[in-house]
């Protein structure tokens, strides 16, 4: 709007001046025809004679011939330079042109202004641009972020979970290593209490009358061979599961008797399986040593 009326003020302006140098032209027009020179006429001056006068002048004296007077030579007169033709009134022309030039005045304020909205139109649309893609990159970066902050949290509990974890493992395996200890300190007790126990049976008499059992078995089963002589004694490992099954004979000495005197006697083992059970089931042995000492 500023720009439009200093516009018009400058159009107004253009036409007051205009105006101003018509009207000096005319005055100067006027001037020049007013003051153009007045012709001048040439004056000659004589000397009038009288004829009388001529009569008294002595005869040898010629009377001087005056000469007549060329007539006076009327100066024609300057031609008379007719008025400059009026001018014509260009009232009408100069208001078109004023207007015309207000008109191109108010186009050229009008195209200004419509310049200065565009370029302020494209500051803007660059502006909110330019704000779009700040807010775009703060999001971003806010994105950006909460993501780095997120995977930073989910390794932080990922580590807290296996610490935990290995916390919660190792306790498990010291609990369980503790139980462990105790199962094994507990049987290792037991088994010594066991063992004190079935020492003690075994050295008493019912262990005693056990393996004599044993003992007198294997014998009834003994087929004497012909090379053994009196007095055969020999020292025999047997082995037994719970039942009296014997698994395995082993002959470790024998005397008074060959080859075929230990033959007979694993012979005889083998044939008194399954072995008397004892009466204390704490008296079993699985590995029997025993000493064979048949009767002649």
């Amino acid at each position: 709007m500023a720009q439009r009326q200093a516009a018009t003020g400058r159009a107004l302006a253009l036409s007051i001046l205009l105006h101003a140098a018509l009207v000096v032209m005319a005055l100067a027009a006027w001037w020049q025809w007013r003051d153009d020179p007045v012709p001048a006429t040439l004056a000659i001056e004589a000397a009038v004679v009288d004829a009388r006068e001529l009569d008294g002048l002595p005869p040898s004296r010629p009377a001087p011939v005056v000469a007549e007077p060329e007539p006076a030579q009327v100066p024609e007169p300057a031609p008379v330079e007719p008025p400059p033709p009026a001018e014509p009134d260009r009232s009408a022309e100069l208001l078109a042109e004023q207007r015309e030039a207000e008109r191109q005045q108010q186009v050229a304020a009008e195209r200004l202004e419509d310049e200065r909205r565009a370029r302020e139109a494209e500051q803007a649309q660059r502006d909110a641009e330019a704000k779009r893609a700040a807010e775009v990159k703060r999001q971003a970066e806010a994105k950006r972020q909460a993501d780095a902050k997120q995977a930073a949290d989910a390794k932080r509990r990922a580590e807290e979970q296996r610490l935990a974890a290995e916390k919660l493992a190792k306790e498990k395996a010291a609990a369980a290593a503790a139980r462990q200890q105790d199962e094994r300190e507990s049987e290792l007790r037991r088994r010594l209490a066991a063992e004190e126990r079935g020492a003690a049976i075994r050295s008493g008499p019912a262990a005693d009358l056990w393996k004599a059992q044993i003992r007198a078995r294997i014998e009834r089963a003994w087929i004497r061979p012909p090379s053994a002589r009196l007095g055969v004694e020999c020292d025999v490992s047997v082995t037994q599961v719970p039942g009296g099954e014997v698994t395995s004979v082993r002959v470790e000495s024998c005397t008074g008797g060959d080859d075929a005197l230990r033959s007979s006697v694993e012979t005889a083992v083998y044939r008194a399986s399954p072995l008397p059970l004892p009466p204390d089931p704490s008296l079993f042995e699985r590995n029997l040593r025993l000493t064979f000492r048949p009767n002649d």
